[in-house]
């Protein structure tokens, strides 16, 4: 999967939540994760925005989804 995520931000967030370093092919794992992530929690989402008759995805369907998705 082509990964959108800047890789730089990555290594911020991963080094702004303890980490001292992170490795490149660590950093793209990362970045593979939270991509996946990403998709997942969109999808479910947006079940959740056209069930309430819309095409834009609100926090509230968001908010659902993460309890769904228990992440």
């Amino acid at each position: 999967m082509a990964n959108d995520l800047p890789i730089a931000a990555v290594v911020r967030i991963a080094k702004n939540n303890g980490a001292e370093r992170v490795g490149s092919d660590a950093a793209q794992a990362i970045a593979d994760a939270a991509q996946e992530y990403i998709a997942e929690l969109t999808r479910e989402a947006s079940k959740y925005a056209k069930h309430a008759g819309r095409k834009t995805i609100k926090k509230e369907d968001v908010d659902l989804a993460v309890n769904e998705l228990n992440l």
